[in-house]
């Protein structure tokens, strides 16, 4: 059954992100004088990294892009060196998200391109990309890389086909894609993969939402609803939903909310205003968090998303005079986390020549990290090969913690899909009796015990057994096998990092856990009362 809601909400529910705002950076901390492509296509235009910020140029005679230095702000020189060697107009661009010096783009010319980026930015054009796939027959408007599998990227372009390319191969031009895949019927305009990359949804403009095997291009899922005609599409993280943005029957904007498993109705929808603008959805699997940004609009919604009934809460919208014609967003590893920063657009305003960053914060007093606004991350680790995804193997992506100082080698594998809070309980509550006796140690600790920690070297045996059943830390489990010890210093520190990630994952847990509890009983107390007054 369809649950349909108007914006407005009168009931009060506790959340740490409520009091969310939007906080625009000042005039010297923007980009000014960038020649913002004309083009009409409703692609984001711009992509964004840790280091370099890409967008797309209005130029003469074939297409490029420009790139920045993340910390090149203020005016920019009109005659910056671009990179051009598209013959045609650029439509869409995509930073890689385990290197940020590599970058991907397509275009009207039917390629698609990978650029290595300088490690000092574009001092001079660029026109010889590393990688050219030729494979389309007419132009290509979307690229997508693969979330965990590193060198896997999809296309796909106005002769309705979505391509699979592996790029670690010697040759410069690849004419053959891995796969072809063939079953839309117009042309797609948006594509999303779950959390491990083993499902990519898509809209297309023939106004349906499909659910792909993007291994072997089986169609698994497609809507045949009349009352929601879809542009854009999103898995909702681990949630097992995805989100469309769209019109309704009367022509309205609408957003809606659909079980991945059954695409036959809508499990919720809701109409947003009579604009006639594209809406860009943007989710946060970290924070639950949902943005929805209107092309032309000035203003930006955000909610949150919850796995129950009725599934999204709306917090409140960040408003501006400066309408937006494409979006990029930083990942959650280039935030500021010192000023309780969760999010980060990168609003194209064209009629400014201006890109104007804009941080989403969670209003907080202490000035310490934030341990339960910053939950361990996808980092820019890939966790499977190209040949491992070939063969069938899905993973999900490889953690990494925000905490300042924290080494970003030490990453966690967050394993199956499952409910974040429900996995993180199961997680601390079966595997406490097998721990290490350094986190063991450090966990007494957190609950009031001053027991003396034991030194690092107690977390490995003795190099003097020739085998021992030991537990170790492996992908962010306990792991009771029979292992040989670390021969070397480098095996020995790795190890001790992946001890150490362990230990601070099980803290924040805890204070994650903290924090639930707090919400409960303020929801309890909430719901008690109500019914007083009653």
């Amino acid at each position: 059954m369809t649950i349909t809601k108007m914006t407005w909400r009168p009931q009060y529910r506790s959340s740490k992100y409520r009091h969310v705002f939007g906080k625009p950076a000042t005039k010297e901390n923007c980009y000014d004088g960038v020649p913002i492509t004309r083009s009409v296509h409703d692609n984001h235009l711009c992509t964004v990294n840790p280091r370099f910020i890409a967008v797309i140029t209005e130029c003469a005679g074939g297409g490029a892009f420009l790139v920045l230095s993340i910390n090149h702000t203020g005016k920019v020189d009109p005659h910056h060196p671009k990179v051009s060697g598209h013959r045609g107009n650029v439509l869409d661009i995509k930073w890689n998200p385990f290197n940020d010096f590599c970058i991907a783009s397509c275009s009207e010319d039917t390629t698609v391109k990978i650029w290595d980026i300088p490690e000092h930015g574009v001092l001079k054009n660029m026109t010889l990309a590393r990688k050219e796939l030729q494979g389309h027959s007419r132009r290509v408007g979307l690229i997508e890389w693969h979330p965990t599998a590193n060198n896997i990227i999809f296309s796909t372009g106005y002769d309705y086909q979505v391509m699979v390319w592996k790029l670690d191969v010697p040759e410069q031009v690849i004419k053959n894609p891995l796969r072809s895949i063939s079953v839309h019927s117009d042309v797609v305009l948006s594509m999303s993969f779950n959390t491990d990359g083993s499902r990519l949804a898509t809209s297309c403009k023939d106004k349906k939402i499909r659910v792909i095997d993007p291994r072997t291009g089986t169609l698994l899922q497609e809507t045949n609803c009349k009352s929601h005609k879809a542009s854009k599409v999103l898995f909702l993280g681990n949630l097992k939903m995805l989100l469309s943005t769209g019109n309704s029957r009367w022509n309205h904007r609408q957003i809606a909310l659909w079980d991945q498993e059954d695409l036959s109705q809508p499990c919720y929808s809701e109409d947003l205003d009579g604009s006639s603008g594209v809406l860009f959805p943007f989710y946060d699997p970290d924070t639950h968090m949902l943005y929805i940004a209107g092309k032309g609009d000035g203003n930006i919604r955000y909610y949150e998303i919850s796995p129950e009934k009725p599934y999204v809460h709306y917090l409140t919208e960040y408003r501006s005079l400066l309408p937006q014609k494409g979006m990029g967003v930083m990942p959650k590893r280039g935030l500021d986390v010192c000023s309780c920063e969760i999010f980060r657009f990168y609003k194209l305003v064209t009629i400014k020549s201006l890109i104007e960053p804009l941080s989403m914060i969670v209003p907080r007093r202490s000035e310490s990290y934030q341990e339960d606004i910053y939950p361990m991350t996808a980092g820019n680790k890939p966790s499977v090969t190209a040949d491992e995804w070939i063969a069938g193997l899905d993973k999900g992506p490889v953690m990494m913690s925000l905490r300042p100082g924290s080494k970003l080698e030490s990453y966690v594998d967050p394993g199956s899909e499952k409910d974040p809070i429900g996995s993180m309980e199961a997680q601390h509550s079966c595997s406490r009796p097998g721990l290490s006796p350094l986190i063991q140690e450090r966990l007494d600790a957190k609950e009031g015990n001053t027991r003396k920690l034991s030194p690092p070297t107690s977390l490995f045996p003795s190099t003097n057994e020739k085998s021992s059943s030991t537990t170790y830390v492996s992908n962010g489990q306990l792991d009771s096998t029979h292992c040989s010890p670390p021969k070397t210093e480098n095996e020995l520190r790795q190890m001790f990092y992946k001890q150490q990630e362990e230990i601070r994952r099980l803290k924040e847990q805890l204070n994650q856990k903290d924090v639930r509890i707090k919400q409960l009983e303020l929801e309890i107390k909430n719901v008690r009362n109500s019914q007083a007054n009653l």
